[in-house]
């Protein structure tokens, strides 16, 4: 497994939803790769910290960021950002 393959893989780690042979290459990538060690546990701290943070709390301007910075990662993830 490369670095691009574990981005496109994170969500579904983390959620447990990963083939086992998948979740395998997968933990076999992060044992090898500081880099993508420290992606996945950037990614776990971000949602932990959103997920007591209510929608309620969020300035509506931050919300708007936040979504849009998600949506184009997405779209960057999937090769259908602008160039």
């Amino acid at each position: 497994m490369d670095c691009d393959e574990l981005v496109e893989l994170v969500t579904e780690y983390l959620e447990g939803t990963l083939d086992p042979a998948v979740r395998s290459r997968f933990e076999a990538h992060l044992g090898e790769c500081d880099g993508c060690e420290h992606y996945v546990e950037q990614f776990r701290t971000t949602i932990n910290t959103l997920g007591r943070v209510s929608a309620d709390e969020l300035d509506d301007d931050f919300r708007k960021r936040l979504l849009a910075t998600f949506s184009d990662w997405k779209a960057e993830s999937s090769g259908d950002a602008a160039p």
